[in-house]
């Protein structure tokens, strides 16, 4: 028979250790738990990297590697010296009738040419009219040329005139018309400037600036 007075005592004494075992495995069992739950956590609460502003910076650089240079500006070319093709002829300019009344000894030139180096020639490079005529006894020539001269041609033509002759206001008014004359080489030189045209006149029979007046009015009023 067993021991009645003992076997609760045993019962009682193994459930109480059972007891406190179950609960110390139990304790474990949550301790583990948790320790897990920190580190899954942990694991998912990780912050995702960011780009540092090295990154960004060359990230925009190597969007537009090159610079494009602006193209530079041409230079404005500078205006020719030239002058317009002249309408009128030789008659329009002293009709024989004008020449007759400067002297009658002067006449046509059929075989006229400018000659070289004189004002006339120089003419002829700017689209100029020349145009001769001769005393038919002593064979003197006055040679007259008309140029349309553009700003720049007008500028250079009246500086040299100045450089090189005496102005003559008695063939015209400033500004409308300036007048110069010079007499060098056994001839005589006037030169004309109104507000679109060059005029000259040359020969041996002009000593002073009144020998070439009463032609260049004749010519200026033909001119317009």
């Amino acid at each position: 028979m067993t021991d009645t007075r003992v076997y609760p005592l045993f019962v009682r004494t193994a459930a109480r250790t059972g007891g406190a075992a179950t609960r110390r495995h139990a304790g474990l069992m949550l301790a583990g738990g948790a320790l897990l739950a920190l580190l899954l956590a942990g694991c998912s609460g990780a912050e995702e990297p960011t780009p540092t502003d090295s990154a960004a910076a060359t990230g925009e650089a190597s969007a537009d590697p090159t610079t494009r240079a602006e193209p530079s500006s041409s230079p404005t070319p500078t205006a020719e010296a030239t002058g317009s093709p002249i309408a009128q002829l030789c008659g329009d300019l002293l009709t024989l009738q004008d020449v007759y009344d400067f002297n009658p000894n002067y006449g046509t030139a059929p075989n006229y040419s400018p000659t070289a180096d004189g004002l006339a020639e120089t003419a002829t490079t700017y689209n100029g009219l020349t145009c001769g005529w001769s005393n038919q006894t002593s064979g003197e020539l006055i040679e007259v040329s008309v140029v349309a001269p553009n700003d720049v041609l007008m500028t250079t033509l009246k500086q040299q005139a100045d450089a090189d002759s005496q102005a003559v206001p008695t063939y015209g008014t400033p500004p409308a018309v300036d007048g110069f004359f010079t007499y060098a080489g056994g001839v005589g030189q006037a030169q004309v400037f109104t507000e679109q045209y060059w005029v000259t006149l040359s020969t041996s029979a002009f000593f002073e600036p009144g020998d070439a007046e009463s032609l260049i009015s004749t010519v200026l009023s033909h001119l317009g």
